[in-house]
């Protein structure tokens, strides 16, 4: 699916997501990345939502986020609150959607304004 977006080239923008991929600013991810409205788009360490630790959350504390949406690949899953508990400290939410819906909300957050990190999951292509 293609999504089209009325932002400055500048911002990170989601323009399109399938199976196996994302796409942001138009160049093609297959794998799990992490980005946010400015900055470059950064890999993220780990792929498999079972492979998440609480140390990858507490790395997204040095971007100062005012929330974090995680994209758990094609399925909604929501992670135990003992991995998410560093940013919960500190006021950050983290919500949890499935990777079409993060990319749809990271568009819109994103265009509000709003500091939002959005880490994405990208699933092999079956």
């Amino acid at each position: 699916m293609k999504l089209h977006a009325d932002q400055p080239q500048s911002l990170n923008t989601v323009t399109g997501y399938g199976p196996g991929y994302i796409e942001i600013n138009a160049i093609r991810h297959e794998t799990a990345v992490l980005v946010m409205p400015e900055g470059n788009v950064e890999p993220w360490p780990v792929s498999r939502f079972e492979d998440l630790e609480p140390a990858h959350f507490e790395a997204l504390l040095k971007k100062s986020p005012e929330v974090v949406l995680l994209g758990t690949g094609s399925t909604l899953r929501f992670p135990h609150p003992r991995l998410t508990a560093a940013l919960s400290r500190l006021h950050i939410g983290v919500d949890a959607m499935d990777l079409q819906a993060a990319c749809r909300t990271y568009n819109i957050l994103m265009a509000e304004g709003r500091k939002v990190a959005a880490v994405l999951l990208v699933e092999p292509a079956a």
